[in-house]
């Protein structure tokens, strides 16, 4: 039956349950919907919004877990609708309208389709979209031929998924005739050659779902044991890199949040699924789009809309960004760089543009370097499936991402898009760290779940050995799933293993205690077949040797001519530089990116040493991404992208090493351990193949991009390709530019090093560094676009030997800490680049003479590869004496103002005015995410809030010693924590001896807290917030005795301490824990903006009694803030309450969530159990610190204190 809470003309939940509801269950109910009434009604008349009926939402999939957790049976579904007016406005993609509620509200009038015999192969091909090629649909005829049976439709589905274009690379692995010549290596071929070339830094390329370059020895950090509360142990272990980008560019064109959302959460499970387990740990991610069209009067965007055909391109880059940011924000994976661009042209009728967008989402990890080898699987091997059940949806991704989008039905593409559910993909991941860091590795063989669901993931599972399925062990949520429908879907979040019979009972209890859905699917079978059949029934959806079922389709064959670009010159001509600068500087790809980082997580994990914004003012300007591979803040991963794809139209081998000298010298001002050949690269190439031209200009890119990279000594071990990069509309067709995305990753090996684009002022000259040995020429540039032109000669890199010179010898005075700031010449030229190094703080300017470099303005615009550097002129000489090519440009002030001469033109920029046409555009795109009165106090303050500290007296910095017998405390967590780590090792540095204690251990009474003095309860996404931040965790408290007992049993001892951060502050709050006697208790309400907040800002602690702040009183610290849901609603007066620390300004973002009384910690009358929103655990050291001061050589911040001062006291109580 359906039963209805809360409102009817505003928000209802609608359950779908076995039985009536009882009083008591309705009660629990009502509490959890936020003291929404039951409504005693079967129907509920009037207009709602809700999901789309035929999917199950992640949202429900939570909810009906939480009411599990609660001792709730029997609710089968629940889901939201809101009353609709008349301004509604409705996403199809993601809801419909429905015309009152009632009892068949998801009933879905669908009976499972039985295996269907397939007797006309390339009907069912054009039916269904799964774009099969003549070739493909002969061999299936063939086969089914030789078989002497039809085929089912499983299994043609099947072969249409693991064929795909996506999956099996066959233009990549193709012949290319090129002017009537056949080329001699294959476009793979090409790009292998740079791995054979330079091999040394290589541990695994092309053979696994990840690349692995050798790392160095770290300290893992990790309990003892993973079955039960482990207490938290240091070890060295020798570690691995792994690098991996992937692209969603046909899911985010078509529903952006779910599309990029997926995309970013597939990519993340690629590097859980290294070797036999590895762990993600930051992540990257690109966006390319058609105009945003944000303002309308903007002249460099005068070519008329395209009927677009599922989303405009500005809510593409809203969605799309909101849905990567949601996933790793929720996932617990911090996303340190990456980049935008928007592009269209006209030229001779015809318009090309990313109408067909591009998403990548990139990221960098590590494993132990024994884990790196997937092994061989033996017959009798266990199939395991981790994570959540099968729906109908993410039917066909592969098949369907491997065409022109438009080219099916809009049913067909929806269907292939998959729904986000980072939460569930955490649970999994933390059984497969588990396994990662356990003292033998029970895993042989690991693959993730992504394009093609089980039969992709399946299939090649047990490529080497063949195996068989039992579908009925397969988890089933939508129970009118067909047979091709449950192996087939793209449900995400899932991954597949092979373990032995032996450990198997290990990993179901890893997976019990962390709530990750585990299922006994098959055996390994040694026979070189794959079957997937049913053991109820007769039913064989699947029955084929891996040999025909993988294929023996002809090599692709293409051939093409080479088509020379005819673009015109772009025009030179006097102009008002002043207004050419000002629009420049609002191009989405020059502009400032606060839009995209301002609501994505940068700091969790607590291993974040270089993310998107630097200086004062905390602006995105950063090179490049760093994360330290463990605590101790020296070794680390160094990340950076780079791409040309307008230069590449000109000419696209200059394109391609155009895209890796920008990843380069983004990369470069983070010391590596063996300078430029500790760097590998991912290439992504994005092209619209199979069009006149398209073909030959792919393949000189290719072998541009390898000889480069093999004339740099550095090597490409990984990459993606999507090659249908076409939008086809009824009347036309827009071809997106040709792309390769370069990301490149390296050794960082002190982490501490890394130089940032922030001018000092009166502490050093400032220098140009030629990377680039041709004109300054102004194709591909952002200052053409202004001009809506292309160009028709762009800047190249002709000379890798001196590129090369000059990267190594950078390098060494960057180790050498001799470079004071630095920053790469990219989008925007010169004249950004010059800017954006004053632009982060507010008392920088400079005084330049270009003259030596150009005769005239052209070299402000042109992006040829460049460094500017800051240097004293020693350190400048010794540069030249290494070889590299450097020109002294003048030197850096206090003024405020960048003055620049070149020959007779002297040229002056206000700082703070053209730092606010830089700011603009975000602030336009921040109206569509952010409440517009916020987003315009963000535009209006940002600058007025610089990061100043006032430090404690006496705090020398050094790491904290303890004696004598440790204290024991506990972190506590529940599923969708993700700040376990970063928390309990800022208590271990403190003398503690640390316990991980989830909330399985107390549910099932395996805990009781007993043994512990100090919790933490931390931060992340408990249940994905779904029905408000905490509040299933605090319904598994409230409604079941055995956790409810602990926690009130230790909350009325005298001799504990407690502390909650973040999404464990909202917990407490949500319990009343502090104030547990108010008739009217504090709430913790969404942010005030309406949307998720990152910020770095600063905190006042108080004048208070709390034991772990008092010692911290009259201090102004910086600290990380990172939540959807922070602001304290206190509904007395402030006296009323304990607040122990305030943001300083009370003003956003500075106060990121509208808190009362600017409230960032409060504590109860005691001050031994206190709760805060921002993030101290990843405060924890300089490093941590996007802005630290720079004469203090410190080994912690003075957050440690807090750690110290609770560890001293708990140790006085005996």
């Amino acid at each position: 039956m359906i039963c209805f809470f809360g409102n009817p003309n505003d928000r209802v939940y609608a359950l779908q349950t076995k039985a009536p509801l009882e009083k008591s269950t309705k009660e629990k109910l009502s509490w959890l919907f936020g003291d929404a009434p039951y409504i005693n009604k079967s129907i509920l008349e009037g207009s709602f919004m809700g999901p789309r009926i035929s999917m199950v939402t992640p949202w429900s999939t939570n909810a009906v877990e939480i009411t599990q957790n609660m001792g709730v049976e029997g609710i089968m579904r629940i889901e939201q609708f809101v009353a609709l007016n008349s301004d509604s406005e409705i996403d199809p993609m993601l809801f419909q309208k429905f015309n009152n509620l009632d009892q068949r509200l998801f009933t879905i009038e669908i009976v499972p389709e039985p295996v269907l015999d397939i007797d006309d192969i390339e009907s069912y091909n054009q039916e269904q979209g799964l774009a099969l090629n003549s070739d493909e649909v002969e061999y299936l005829i063939g086969l089914s031929k030789q078989l002497g049976r039809p085929l089912t439709d499983s299994e043609v589905f099947g072969f249409s998924q693991v064929n795909s274009e996506h999956c099996r690379h066959k233009i990549f692995n193709g012949t290319f005739v090129i002017d009537g010549k056949t080329k001699e290596e294959s476009l793979f071929e090409l790009i292998k050659k740079t791995s054979k070339a330079q091999p040394d830094n290589l541990v695994s390329a092309y053979k696994d779902n990840v690349a692995f370059i050798k790392g160095p020895n770290i300290e893992q950090f990790a309990p003892d044991r993973s079955e039960t509360a482990g207490i938290y142990k240091t070890k060295t272990i020798p570690s691995v890199i792994s690098l991996k980008a992937e692209t969603h560019n046909f899911p985010t064109t078509v529903e952006p949040f779910n599309g990029a959302a997926t995309g970013s959460g597939g990519e993340i499970r690629d590097r859980m699924a290294g070797g036999i387990g590895s762990v993600p740990l930051a992540g990257t991610a690109v966006y390319m789009t058609a105009y945003s069209r944000v303002k309308s009067d903007r002249p460099w965007e005068k070519i008329p809309k395209r009927p677009w055909l599922y989303q405009t391109p500005l809510d593409i880059l809203i969605k799309a960004s909101n849905g990567a940011s949601d996933f790793g924000n929720k996932f617990g994976q911090p996303l340190i760089a990456g980049s935008v661009t928007t592009f269209e042209h006209q030229e001779k009728d015809e318009i090309i543009g990313f109408d067909k967008v591009i998403m990548l989402a990139g990221g960098i990890g590590y494993g132990h370097a024994k884990h790196s080898e997937k092994n061989t699987p033996k017959k009798g091997n266990k199939i395991v499936v981790l994570g959540g059940d099968n729906y109908r949806i993410g039917m066909g991704g592969a098949a369907v991402s491997s065409a022109n989008t438009g080219a099916f039905s809009s049913g067909i593409e929806l269907n292939a898009v998959q729904r986000s559910n980072p939460e569930m993909q955490k649970r999994v991941a933390n059984v497969i760290r588990a396994m990662a860091e356990s003292e033998k590795n029970p895993i042989i063989s690991i693959h993730d779940h992504g394009a093609g669901g089980h039969l992709n993931c399946l299939s090649e599972l047990v490529e080497e050995t063949g195996g068989t399925i039992n579908l009925d062990a397969l988890p089933v949520g939508d129970q009118t799933l067909s047979a091709k429908e449950i192996i087939g879907n793209e449900s995400q979040e899932r991954m597949g293993l092979i373990v032995d019979n032996k450990t198997f009972s290990k990993l179901e209890r890893i997976a019990a205690r962390e709530r990750a859905p585990i299922f006994d699917v098959g055996r390994i079978t040694d026979d070189q077949n794959f079957v997937v059949a049913s053991e109820k029934s007769d039913v064989k959806p699947i029955d084929l040797s891996l040999a025909d079922f993988f294929g023996k389709t002809p090599k692709t064959e293409l051939n093409d001519k080479t088509l020379k670009s005819d673009y015109s010159p772009v025009t030179w001509e006097d102009s008002d530089v002043y207004e050419d600068v000002e629009n420049l500087l609002q191009l989405e790809a020059v502009a400032c990116k606060d839009w995209l980082t301002n609501k994505v997580d940068r700091c969790v994990t607590g291993r974040v040493a270089q993310q998107q914004t630097v200086g004062s003012i905390q602006l995105p300007l950063a090179n490049c991404g760093v994360m330290a591979l463990d605590f101790t803040g020296k070794e680390g991963i160094a990340t950076s992208i780079g791409h040309a794809p307008v230069s590449a139209l000109i000419d696209p081998a200059a394109g391609s090493r155009l895209s890796i000298a920008e990843a380069l010298t983004n990369i470069i001002w983070a010391p590596l351990k063996d300078g430029l050949s500790s760097v590998s690269l991912s290439a992504n190439w994005m092209w619209p193949c199979n069009n006149p031209g398209e073909d030959a200009r792919l393949y000189e890119a290719v072998e541009a991009c390898s000889n480069f990279a093999i004339a740099l000594g550095i090597n490409i071990p990984t990459g993606k390709d999507s090659l249908s990069m076409k939008q086809k509309y009824p009347d036309q067709d827009v071809l997106a530019p040709g792309t390769v995305i370069i990301s490149a990753s390296a050794h960082c090996n002190d982490v501490t090093k890394v130089v940032r684009p922030v001018a000092q002022a009166e502490k050093g000259n400032v220098y140009y560094v030629h990377m680039s040995d041709t004109d300054f020429n102004l194709g591909g540039s952002s200052f053409a676009q202004l001009r809506s032109q292309i160009g028709s000669q762009t800047p190249d890199v002709l000379d890798p030997e001196k590129f090369k010179i000059s990267f190594n010898a950078i390098q060494l005075a960057i180790q050498q800490g001799k470079i004071e700031s630095g920053h790469d010449i990219g989008s925007g030229g010169l004249i950004t680049s010059l800017l954006e190094m004053c632009f982060a703080d507010n008392h920088v300017g400079m005084s330049l003479d270009l003259s030596s470099l150009a005769p005239d303005e052209r070299v402000l615009y042109a992006e040829n590869p460049g460094l500017i550097i800051q240097v004293k002129e020693e350190t400048a000489e010794e540069l030249k004496k290494s070889g590299v090519q450097l020109t002294l440009i003048g030197h850096v002030n206090s003024d405020k103002s960048l003055n620049i001469q070149i020959g007779e033109k002297t040229l002056n920029f206000d700082i703070a005015k053209y730092r606010d046409h830089w700011f603009y555009t975000s602030y336009l795109m921040d109206t569509h995410q952010t409440k517009p009165e916020l987003a315009k106090e963000r535009f209006e303050t940002y600058h007025q809030t610089p990061l100043n500290y006032i430090f404690p007296e006496n705090f020398i910095g050094k790491l904290p010693k303890s004696s004598g017998k440790k204290v024991r405390a506990a972190v506590i967590r529940e599923k969708g924590s993700n700040s376990e780590r970063e928390m309990a090792y800022a208590m271990h540095l403190a003398g503690f001896e640390v316990k991980d204690i989830h909330m399985t251990d107390l549910m099932s009474g395996r805990e009781d807290l007993s043994d512990v003095q100090f919790i933490v309860a931390v931060g992340g996404f408990s249940n994905s917030d779904v029905l408000g931040s905490a509040k299933g965790w605090a319904g598994s408290f409230k409604y079941n005795p055995l956790a409810r007992q602990a926690l009130e049993e230790f909350f009325k001892r005298e001799d504990t301490l407690s502390l909650g951060v973040c999404n464990g502050c909202q917990l407490f709050i949500e319990l009343g824990l502090l104030h547990p006697n108010d008739s009217q208790k504090p709430k913790m309400l969404h942010n005030d903006s309406g949307k998720f907040e990152c910020t770095f800002s600063t905190v006042d602690i108080k004048e208070n009694n709390t034991v772990m702040f008092s010692g911290l009183k009259g201090t102004r610290l910086g600290i990380w803030s990172a939540h959807g849901e922070g602001k304290f609603d206190l509904p007395k007066t402030e006296s009323a309450y304990n607040i122990v620390g305030t943001y300083t300004y009370d003003v956003y973002p500075s106060n990121p969530n509208g808190s009362d009384y600017g409230t960032a910690i409060l504590s109860d009358a005691k001050g031994r159990h206190v709760v805060m929103m921002p993030h101290l655990e990843r405060s924890t050291f300089p490093w941590n610190w996007p802005h630290y001061p720079e004469n203090l050589d410190h080994e912690v911040s003075p957050w440690i204190e807090a750690f110290v001062a609770a560890n001293k006291w708990l140790k006085k109580q005996g």
